[in-house]
């Protein structure tokens, strides 16, 4: 097995979702997960397709109250194909699929360089007839409405007829996720069936409440030399409809079925309806061949732009991550509506929404695919008005954008939550992690520093930006016996802790993450409004009614928000060092990796987390993953709170022995934030955020839908942690942290108009190369001394001692 392909042996039903998770294809605009064409779903399977963006609102019965909930919807299954031997002196036989008992081996291939999921299966029937199925598949990166699949029979000491039947199934609902399933989840209707006339199946619907029209078309078609094909009547139901083929074979030889597909909704551009589009897409379609020539080439572009550089089974690892990143967010996702989808188009777990995953997708596709980081910002821009009205409601200024964010922008974020452990519905309260906005700001400012696009920054990016620095600036209450500011009623990125013990009302009060993420929103805003032209300045305090007493405000706030500590290191929140100790040896005995989930387990005995110091992921230590060093004592200053590396390390420590690590995210911050230290211990949190999904460490959760933030996140380990990567000042400063698994690695980034500059890090040295192609010399700062690498010139240059 080479380092660009995935292989799967065997046919083993409990790994049957992870694998069709892991070997999902897309194309930034739709997805499809790597299921059998040959089965429906239920049991071991779940085919699904979903696009970027189809949202669809179901009310449920929860604990006897009725609640909304806005889903991706799953969409027409266009894979199923099947077949069946012809009879053999006798009736037909079943149709054969990997689970048949004439099943005799099957593996499955997904081929990352051209993303190409290949599945063989071979058969022996009872009579001794044997038969090799071969079906290749892709979803177009070249042409974002296609998808088509060739599947090559061949016959083995016998000739005859293959019956064969390729369909197109609306009868699907939304059951990928387990604790969703006994909720509503049939989100399509006013289902349509037919063939037009020159011989394309076509299926249409609607989505029962946001009325998004869908339409698939399917042409099948069997290679030419295979004799006289009999195709009967097609088989139409109002939610299904199919194609049956009688197919003659002979001994030895090979029969080629093509199935190309195309998908459109109400939402494309440039059609006048769906159902005319798929039809005359797929009718036009070229063959099979030449439309994966055109995908390969589509994909190689992809990856030609996007270098990483790491041996061995990392390295292997990291390219299944960039694929999946590449397939969710492509160039295609730059004319969508869409943000990031916390996990991916791969499953319905979590819905399909919009959390804070893009604070760990952005800074890797900053540097690729800048196209797409604007398209992702526009998303949240365009539900800037939905995130002002939000804070209006809470008796807020600014804009106060949602924990989960669907198709409009309200918030998404359940009221409740089923705990498997306990079969008990629990109240969720993580609508109140406010610190989202202060990730929609980071990402504004940093895609300015990287692209140098001040045109994005001083325009929409400065709107939002203000708006959040406006919230925070009114969230915070001044406590004169403190002398400090305040901010209460909130969560952090931790999630286990979402009140006091014994509190009535939840929320707490000053989350250090989300307050000094505030006062980082509040400096920088005030340092763009000193940027902007004055024009632009000018346009903005009228449309904001920004006054200078406003502005004079966000800088107090910005320099006396509390940041509270125990013990000599950062307190998580006011009140986190009173909290009760965890008997964590003793529950680990117990639990293993269940203790990941520590809230389930123990609401599950009737107690609380929110009693004991026990995190389920980063959430102080996202500080340090956010901002390198300098930068972080440098906020901990204008704020006049202590921090040195004393400080930070114990603070490390302290969490370090208290955290569960009940998301991917956790290990991810943990490598980075350890690695920046050059501590020890970093390898084995990277190695844990690397394995997260290829080996579903979460246990069952991957099957459900990939970790986006995660995996884009081991990409941006290598590309920014280990370099030390930042931009900032119209140049490209590096403080290369390698670890020793990982002492060689490199990797192609494209930043301050420089595309294709490639970086290679050794143990006491990097080595930068500037593109002939670019117009001016790249500015590189490396352990505070500038040089000037120009065009077509490389240059290594010495790393100071650590």
């Amino acid at each position: 097995m080479d380092a660009w392909t995935w292989m799967y042996e065997g046919y083993e039903p409990d790994q049957e979702r992870l694998r069709e998770a892991l070997c999902t294809l897309g194309n930034g605009r739709f997805a499809t997960r790597g299921a059998a064409a040959e089965l429906p779903a239920g049991g071991a399977h779940y085919p699904a397709t979903y696009a970027a963006g189809g949202f669809n609102r179901l009310v449920s019965e929860v604990s006897g109250e009725q609640v909304e909930n806005e889903d991706m919807v799953n969409l027409p299954n266009w894979l199923p194909l099947r077949y069946r031997l012809g009879p053999a002196g006798g009736e037909r036989g079943a149709w054969l699929s990997p689970r048949s008992p004439e099943m005799v081996a099957h593996h499955s291939r997904l081929d990352l360089r051209h993303g190409e999921l290949t599945r063989c299966t071979a058969y022996r029937d009872p009579a001794g007839r044997e038969l090799e199925v071969e079906e290749t598949r892709i979803v177009s990166m070249a042409d974002p409405w296609l998808a088509a699949t060739r599947t090559v029979f061949t016959a083995h000491g016998w000739s005859g007829h293959l019956d064969i039947e390729s369909a197109l199934d609306g009868d699907v609902r939304n059951a990928g996720v387990e604790r969703y399933r006994d909720l509503a989840g049939r989100h399509l209707g006013d289902w349509e069936t037919g063939k037009s006339e020159s011989g394309t199946l076509w299926l249409r619907c609607r989505t029962t409440s946001s009325a998004v029209g869908v339409a698939l078309a399917a042409r099948t078609t069997v290679s030419p030399h295979a004799g006289h094909v009999d195709s009967g009547t097609p088989v139409l139901s109002p939610r299904s409809a199919a194609d049956r083929l009688s197919v003659p074979i002979g001994e030895e030889s090979r029969v080629a079925v093509e199935k190309a597909v195309a998908l459109h909704t109400s939402h494309d551009r440039a059609i006048s309806e769906p159902l005319h589009a798929s039809v005359q897409a797929a009718g036009h379609a070229p063959t099979f061949r030449h439309l994966r020539a055109q995908h390969r080439a589509a994909w190689r572009r992809l990856w030609n732009g996007s270098r990483l550089d790491v041996a061995g089974e990392t390295g292997r690892i990291l390219r299944l991550h960039q694929f999946h990143l590449l397939q969710t967010l492509s160039p295609h996702t730059a004319s969508l509506d869409t943000g990031v989808p916390a996990r991916g188009l791969h499953g319905e777990a979590y819905r399909g929404h919009v959390f804070w995953d893009e604070l760990f997708v952005m800074p890797y596709l900053d540097l690729h695919l800048p196209e797409v980081c604007r398209a992702l910002l526009d998303y949240r821009h365009r539900r800037l008005p939905q995130a002002c009205r939000a804070a209006r409601a809470a008796g807020h200024q600014g804009a106060m954008y949602p924990w989960q964010s669907g198709s409009d922008g309200r918030e998404e974020a359940q009221t409740r939550h089923l705990n498997p452990h306990s079969g008990r519905w629990i109240p969720d309260h993580s609508r109140l992690q406010h610190h989202v906005g202060s990730a929609v700001a980071y990402n504004v400012w940093h895609h300015a520093q990287a692209t140098g696009d001040r045109g994005y920054l001083y325009g929409r990016g400065a709107e939002m930006m203000l708006h959040i620095a406006r919230f925070w600036a009114g969230a915070a209450r001044w406590d004169g016996a403190a002398e400090r500011y305040r901010i209460t009623g909130v969560m952090g990125p931790d999630e286990y802790h979402d009140a006091y013990p014994e509190a009535a009302e939840p929320g707490l009060a000053d989350n250090a993450y989300t307050n000094v993420g505030a006062a980082w929103v509040l400096t920088r805003a005030l340092e763009l409004v000193a940027m902007l032209p004055s024009r632009r300045r000018g346009e903005l305090s009228e449309q904001m009614e920004l006054r200078p007493e406003e502005l004079e405000r966000w800088a107090d706030v910005s320099r006396k928000l509390r940041v509270p500590y125990h013990s000599g290191v950062i307190s998580q929140f006011d009140g986190y060092g009173e909290l009760a100790e965890l008997d964590w040896e003793g529950y680990r005995a117990r639990y293993g990796n269940g203790m990941r989930r520590l809230d389930r387990v123990l609401e599950a005995e009737g107690d609380s987390v929110n009693r004991y110091r026990a995190s389920k992921q980063a959430d102080v230590l996202m500080l340090g993953y956010l901002f390198p060093p300098a930068e972080l004592r440098a906020l901990f200053d204008r704020l006049g709170h202590p921090l040195d590396d004393e400080i930070w390390q114990q603070t490390c420590d302290h969490y370090l022995r208290r955290t569960s690590h009940g998301s991917t995210l956790s290990s991810l911050v943990h490598a980075w934030v350890l690695a920046r230290g050059h501590r020890p211990e970093a390898w084995q949190h990277c190695r844990e955020a690397l394995l997260a999904d290829v080996a579903d460490l979460q246990g069952g959760t991957t099957g459900e839908g990939i970790h986006l933030g995660a995996m884009a996140g081991t990409l941006d380990l290598v590309q920014r942690g280990l370099t030390g990567l930042t931009v900032r000042h119209g140049a490209l400063h590096l403080a290369p942290a390698p670890l020793p698994q990982l002492s060689k690695s490199g990797c192609t980034v494209h930043c301050l108009g420089h595309w294709g500059i490639e970086i290679r890090v050794r143990k006491d040295r990097v080595h930068v190369s500037v593109p002939a192609s670019a117009a001016d010399p790249l500015h590189v700062v490396v352990g505070g001394r500038t040089h000037a690498v120009p065009p077509g010139r490389a240059r290594w240059l010495n790393l100071p001692p650590m």
